[in-house]
């Protein structure tokens, strides 16, 4: 070897350009497989990212389940809502202004206001207590 030999990755370096051809033939080499392998890893990569958040995701399959037992608790309660919607329309179609159902005046009356006619008799119940069993 002369003064100016030396040695670059896995070619002497004499200076000649059959050992730059060669230095460039690597780095094409590594850009080939850049290109050939660290690209699609980096589209697999993306894929099994996308996958998996479809399967364990805050709206993914996994989270259906959940989504179902809340529908059924949502149901549960918009039934509950419209049988008590049902009960006010009856109660207040009982106090149209035209058509006022006289019982159901008189309940209310009694009930909301104390109001008792002068010939009846009121009398008053204890709950059941523990002394009287």
């Amino acid at each position: 070897m002369s003064a100016t030999t030396f040695v670059t990755g896995n070619y002497l370096n004499t200076g000649s350009e059959y050992d730059w051809v060669a230095a460039m033939n690597d780095r094409v080499a590594v850009a080939d497989f850049l290109r050939r392998a660290v690209l699609p890893a980096c589209c697999l990569l993306v894929v099994a990212y996308f996958v998996f958040r479809a399967i364990s995701g805050p709206s993914g399959l996994l989270a259906w389940q959940g989504f179902k037992v809340e529908r059924v608790a949502a149901e549960r309660e918009a039934a509950a809502v419209r049988a008590e919607k049902a009960a006010l329309a009856r109660e207040i179609a009982l106090l149209d202004p035209q058509h006022v159902d006289p019982d159901y005046a008189d309940e209310l009356v009694r009930r909301n206001l104390g109001v008792v006619r002068p010939d009846e008799v009121i009398v008053p119940l204890d709950p059941p207590g523990p002394e009287s069993r």
